[in-house]
């Protein structure tokens, strides 16, 4: 399994680990019982995922608290990555809230529920279009300052979005919607390269759109070439489109993440890669 190194400092393998799936319908409460989502992660970090993608959200709290409850004390090399700067009221409703005392205090609560003095990896999930940007990276950077935060991120940003935060403080890393079937954020993806920052694509495998339509796709075929699901070959295709992709696809059943997992080892020929670059279309 290739790596890469957030911020240049922080070595994970490319294929991770997300914890959306851990909690129920909308994001919200339980979607399994505490002792199998404890068992999917412990076996995510056995197979090799070294960055686990987590957010304050996600339960609201529950996936943190899980992330701790399974892997705590952490080991050397475990990288975690939580988000903040969204509320929630109830399944699939969110509320976009980038206000410093805000921020500072969500912050601060998933330090507590992952219990950690520092966290890795703190991405804004949301830009509050009714905050000033320089305000809300600004919070993010005291907090850094001051030990919490080691490393900044953004979460759905546009190129512009992007260079502008830039321009206020250190950023490592994006995390935009991309997969096989949605490049839309092909020119973020580009920006990413560019500047060396992480792209962790969220939906990798089109929150399983991917598979429903691969039958007589060209993905579909590169799959039965290799032997492979055509989840395995979508999340092989991120891993040889871009160095800086680092996929971090959920699930909470033990038989899935044996199948993502295997994807590492996945060897994509070019003739594969220009079958599957029409793909989206």
């Amino acid at each position: 399994m290739t790596t890469f190194a957030i911020a240049g400092r922080l070595t994970v393998n490319r294929l991770g680990y997300g914890t959306g799936q851990l909690t129920g319908f909308g994001y919200w409460g339980e979607r399994l019982p505490p002792e199998d989502a404890v068992a999917v992660l412990r076996r995510a970090v056995e197979r090799g995922a070294t960055l686990i993608d987590t957010a304050d959200n996600y339960g609201p709290g529950l996936a943190e608290e899980l992330v701790a409850r399974a892997l705590h004390p952490y080991g050397d090399g475990l990288v975690l990555a939580t988000k903040g700067g969204v509320l929630r009221t109830g399944p699939n409703v969110w509320h976009i809230d980038g206000r410093p005392a805000s921020l500072r205090a969500r912050c601060e609560a998933s330090l507590r529920r992952l219990r950690v003095e520092t966290v890795d990896l703190y991405q804004l999930h949301r830009i509050d279009p009714e905050v000033p940007l320089v305000d809300q990276l600004g919070t993010l950077a005291e907090l850094r300052t001051e030990g919490k935060i080691r490393h900044i991120g953004l979460d759905t940003v546009t190129p512009e979005e992007l260079a502008e935060a830039m321009t206020i403080t250190e950023i490592a890393s994006v995390q935009n919607r991309y997969n096989l079937l949605d490049r839309d954020s092909e020119p973020v993806l580009e920006l990413c390269e560019a500047r060396g920052l992480a792209f962790l694509p969220w939906f990798p495998l089109g929150n399983g759109k991917l598979a429903a339509a691969a039958e007589g796709s060209p993905l579909a075929e590169v799959a039965a070439r290799h032997g492979a699901t055509p989840n395995q070959v979508a999340l092989a295709w991120l891993l040889h489109r871009s160095p800086v992709l680092l996929p971090t696809p959920g699930t909470g059943s033990l038989a899935h993440l044996e199948e993502n997992m295997d994807a590492a080892a996945l060897r994509l020929t070019g003739q594969d890669m220009e079958a599957l670059a029409g793909a989206a279309a």
